[in-house]
């Protein structure tokens, strides 16, 4: 995707004790991406993620605290013309999803999307696809310019657009942590797989419990 625009609940340290997680202080050089949270990839949608729509809640209290740190967040998004090359039309694998400038191709109901949050989109042209919100968007670049060194990923789908963002992430020399409750994938047995790929390639994951 490619132009580049912009009170969690308490926790107690007794859960955070019991859960074994340990607490992620956020710093100046932080950063969260929102993976592709768009209609079309919820519940319901032509290429939907069961259980997409049920990240919604704990996605916006990470952004809250973001947020209200004053810390760059980022949302990707597919954003396809209607005859990109991924859709069955086309011959690609894909039904026709996320076309610009439809509702499918929207951020999700109930996402909060703060103002001076940036947005990320992806695969704009016919002939070129992309998974990584890093590739041919430029956002590697805003990162290195806004002296960003740790990413926190969250979105869908876990075995696709999160599993190539965060593996082009520590590409960039960035270290990330995936936030493993706030992840959807399109099975469950890739979704675990992928997780596994990406903590062997340098990744940490874990709940966004441990984000303060």
């Amino acid at each position: 995707m490619a132009d580049t625009t912009q009170g969690i609940r308490a926790r107690s340290c007794t859960n955070r004790a019991v859960k074994g997680v340990e607490a992620m202080n956020l710093t100046a050089t932080d950063a969260l991406i929102v993976v592709d949270m768009q209609e079309d990839f919820m519940d319901g949608g032509p290429l939907e993620v069961k259980g997409a729509r049920g990240l919604i809640p704990g996605v916006n209290s990470v952004v809250e605290i973001f947020s209200k740190k004053d810390l760059p967040i980022f949302f990707t998004r597919d954003y396809h013309p209607k005859d990109h090359c991924s859709f069955q039309g086309q011959g690609g694998p894909w039904p026709s999803h996320c076309v610009q400038g439809t509702k499918g191709a929207q951020f999700a109901s109930g996402l909060l999307v703060p103002g001076g949050a940036e947005v990320v989109s992806k695969a704009q042209k016919r002939d070129r696809d992309a998974y990584s919100a890093f590739y041919g968007t430029g956002l590697g670049d805003r990162i290195s310019e806004m002296g960003i060194r740790r990413v926190f990923v969250a979105g869908v789908a876990t075995e696709y657009c999160v599993l190539e963002t965060v593996l082009d992430a520590i590409r960039e020399g960035l270290n990330v942590f995936v936030l493993t409750d706030l992840v959807a994938a399109v099975t469950k047995e890739d979704g675990l797989e992928a997780l596994k790929k990406m903590e062997t390639f340098g990744a940490k994951n874990g709940e966004s419990t441990a984000v303060e």
